[in-house]
């Protein structure tokens, strides 16, 4: 495999905000540097979702567990050739696509992640999964970017991961509060309402 991507967990300081115009740890360079990084990325995106989605099953074989799908398939050519996990694939870079495009426009852009960490609570798809995910995408891009992957371009996709799994995992917990208060019993509700915080 070859490639080591660390540093994806939350740093200290990384609390999210909508006051700021953009993403925490995200410089408006950043943000130039990973638009034109997108604009090469674009081209092999089918092949890119694969590659993704190979490597983290590969690295992190428990992640299987949440795609029906693949959950016993053992064997990687496979997967490469699989429709499905080809389609998913091309329903996460459309979601880095969107992300991409909405940098300059932080409401949508947290919207957008929120919204996902919701559906993939209905996935039962847990947040500790999400940065994997980040890290998977950045050694997939590696061999299509070629010389221009550079520190600092691992950087700025450091932080638009960073950021957006922060986002999503938001989303998620809220749509679990909310799932825990529908199947709360009506008294535990009622206890819940007549408590002062």
């Amino acid at each position: 495999m070859g490639c080591a991507i660390s540093g994806l967990a939350p740093r200290p300081g990384a609390e999210l905000g909508t006051t700021a115009r953009t993403p925490p740890h995200l410089t408006e360079e950043q943000i130039q540097i990973v638009k034109e990084s997108w604009k090469v990325i674009r081209d092999d995106i089918a092949k890119v979702g694969i590659i993704m989605f190979v490597r983290l099953f590969e690295t992190h074989p428990e992640c299987k567990d949440v795609f029906f799908l693949f959950r016993d398939v053992e064997d990687l050519e496979r997967l490469r050739t699989s429709r499905e996990l080809r389609a998913h694939g091309l329903r996460v870079m459309s979601f880095i696509e969107k992300s991409v495009a909405r940098l300059d426009q932080l409401e949508r852009l947290e919207t957008l992640a929120v919204e996902l960490g919701k559906s993939h609570y209905r996935y039962n798809a847990s947040p500790k999964y999400y940065s994997y995910v980040g890290a998977e995408f950045m050694c997939a891009v590696q061999p299509i970017l070629k010389e221009r992957w550079t520190s600092e371009l691992e950087e700025a996709w450091k932080s638009l991961f960073l950021f957006l799994t922060s986002l999503m995992k938001q989303g998620y917990q809220q749509e679990e509060m909310t799932h825990r208060q529908v199947t709360a019993s009506p008294k535990e509700r009622a206890d819940k309402s007549n408590t002062v915080l």
